[in-house]
């Protein structure tokens, strides 16, 4: 199922940047490749082949066009893409998107840090987690 991708949505381009920052940091060699909203998103994995699926898909709530919500049902209607590991990576914290999130089948939620340091760590604990510890489909 690898190609040793993660592909991020995320409509804020300080995050996506600090994102960025943060696996350089940390050393982890995995092709990160960004887009801004959800349409972009979707358009990527339909061009992809069934064999050239991304590893893990960080996810924001909140964006124009197509948000986070309407991308996992998409993603999780799909049969092709349904066993991709999706982390909801947001700013909110308020339990109705949490419940929402995982009701529509997002594997995690992790409620972004509001310190470089708390993103570095939470990478961290992503790559450790779903990259390392975590055995996931072919």
């Amino acid at each position: 199922m690898s190609n040793g991708q993660i592909l991020m949505a995320d409509d804020d381009a300080d995050d996506r940047f600090l994102v960025k920052a943060a696996f350089d940091d940390i050393s982890i060699t995995h092709q990160l490749v960004f887009f801004e909203d959800g349409d972009q998103l979707v358009s990527h994995l339909s061009q992809s082949t069934s064999g050239n699926m991304p590893l893990l898909i960080l996810l924001d709530l909140n964006m124009p066009k197509r948000d986070g919500r309407e991308v996992l049902e998409i993603i999780r209607s799909n049969k092709t893409w349904s066993m991709i590991p999706i982390i909801i990576f947001s700013t909110s914290n308020a339990p109705d998107d949490i419940k929402a999130a995982y009701q529509l089948g997002a594997n995690c939620y992790i409620i972004k840090p509001s310190s470089y340091e708390g993103l570095k760590e939470a990478v961290l604990n992503i790559h450790k987690f779903w990259l390392s510890t975590a055995t996931l489909p072919k």
